[in-house]
């Protein structure tokens, strides 16, 4: 928009390129930063709140992934090196890979997981192995980001879950990016891995870019309810290398096919270029400021079923969508015939394009050959116990929750069966009520109270139900 303004001046075209361009990207005018700059000179070819300050979500990782590969770069730390998953890293909040405290990953295997499925639990075993816990790595985040010229960035956390502290801006993201590139290029595939193979279960990468938009190459995603759905992604065409910031968008699709947008734009020679007004470079963008734009009542109303993780599980696929985003059209940037039309980006984005072949992660030291084999079958076979386990605990609710008086009016003879009626009530989504009915029943039941061993039957019903109780609290913790 500021582009648009700053190349048309005050001329009656203004007014209708700010409209054109308000229908072929619908939500502009609502909370949204972007920013499309050169890989290797860092010119600035579009911005638009661009040093707007802004919640980072999970884009905060590519942080977390810079300062780590330094690490290893500089001899401090190896990929091969085995960490081990603290009671900290396990109660991270989703996206995560769910590994009890003790599991052993390598430094490699948890970056793979970290950017691919933006596992939260695994940018702290990788903060806690680098800088010794999630404080003294947050430091060292802030130190990069001062060397890198990230004016407006702060750190807390290593994996951008809700914090107020935790600040950054499309421009400085974009300065981050450009320095992966720049000073880890042997390491920089772990930013373009197209998906992840753990066990059984194999996970695309979040960044809808990877494998699908021609030559996509980088970086990460990001969400939480305050910032919107955010991206930071690169592509290279015919040797030019751009990077793509977006920020605040309404889903992870409209966030794709916003970035694929501006670098169509970027790629594109219209033979126009020395009508377009010098922006600077990135780093000398002036920063704004202000208090970011706080996006939680937009992004989680209510509507979307898990919307504190990046996996946009309530998007619609392209495809279903007829291939377009948000009335998205062919129709070209002014739509005054300054710019031929360019290809509709969510053409390049169908959801059921193959992206690639998984990386193979898994659990425990470094692993090739047999061993790597062993280990997947490993994982794989604790990925199959658990869902067994978890059928045949769902395949017993069903009669638990039918049986009820016939456990009863059952007769003292069978003591032994008892306990097992209460255990698997209790394992229903209301334990107080199912283990209040076998308690109330009996009493309704005994009417003739003359009858003492029939008054002990009632004591002897109850027992199992107590001594059942603990089982159903203990399950969760395991």
């Amino acid at each position: 928009m500021q582009f648009i303004r700053s190349l048309l001046g005050n001329s009656p075209l203004k007014f209708i390129a700010v409209a054109a361009l308000a229908l072929t990207l619908p939500g502009i005018a609502r909370a949204e930063a972007w920013l499309v700059v050169e890989a290797d000179t860092g010119r600035v070819l579009q911005a638009d709140n661009a040093t707007m300050p802004w919640y980072p979500a999970s884009v905060t990782k590519i942080m977390t992934a810079y300062v780590t590969l330094k690490a290893v770069k500089e001899g401090r730390l190896s990929l091969e090196r085995t960490l081990t998953v603290s009671p900290v890293a396990a109660s991270q909040s989703p996206s995560k890979m769910g590994f009890r405290p003790g599991t052993l990953v390598t430094v490699e295997n948890a970056l793979a997981m970290m950017m691919v499925k933006s596992a939260n639990d695994m940018a702290v075993v990788l903060a806690e192995g680098v800088g010794g816990s999630v404080d003294g790595f947050s430091a060292m985040m802030n130190q990069t980001a001062q060397r890198l010229g990230m004016t407006q960035s702060t750190y807390v956390n290593p994996n951008g879950l809700p914090a107020d502290g935790q600040v950054t801006s499309a421009r400085d993201l974009a300065i981050l990016a450009r320095a992966v590139i720049r000073d880890l290029p042997e390491y920089e595939y772990f930013m373009h891995i197209p998906a992840i193979r753990f066990g059984r279960r194999t996970t695309a990468n979040f960044n809808r870019l990877i494998g699908r938009y021609p030559g996509a190459d980088g970086f990460k995603t990001g969400f939480i309810c305050a910032s919107g759905y955010n991206l930071v992604a690169s592509a290279t065409r015919n040797g030019k290398r751009l990077i793509a910031v977006v920020l605040g968008s309404s889903s992870g699709q409209a966030r794709a096919v916003r970035a694929a947008q501006l670098l169509e734009r970027g790629f594109g020679n219209t033979g126009l270029s020395w009508l377009r007004p010098s922006l600077g470079s990135v780093d000398s963008l002036a920063p704004i400021d202000a208090t970011p734009p706080n996006l939680r009542e937009e992004m989680c109303n209510g509507k979307r079923r898990r919307p504190a993780t990046d996996e946009d599980s309530d998007s619609v696929t392209l495809a279903a969508n007829g291939g377009a985003s948000g009335g998205e059209t062919g129709v070209s940037f002014f739509t005054a015939g300054l710019q031929a039309p360019m290809p509709k980006p969510s053409e390049l984005l169908l959801a059921d394009y193959p992206v690639g072949e998984p990386m193979v992660v898994y659990t425990g030291p470094k692993k090739s050959g047999a061993g790597l084999i062993a280990a997947v079958a490993t994982d794989s076979e604790k990925q199959t116990s658990r869902r067994g386990k978890r059928s045949r605990v769902a395949a017993k609710k069903p009669d638990g929750a039918a049986e009820p008086k016939a456990a009863e009016t059952r007769t003292a003879a069978r003591p032994e069966q008892k306990p097992a009626k209460p255990k698997v009530q209790h394992a229903l989504a209301k334990p107080e009520a199912a283990a209040a009915k076998p308690a109330d029943k009996p009493a309704t039941a005994a009417k003739p109270a003359a009858k003492p061993a029939t008054a002990a039957k009632p004591a002897a019903s109850a027992k199992p139900a107590s001594t059942a109780k603990p089982k159903p609290e203990a399950k969760p913790a395991g």
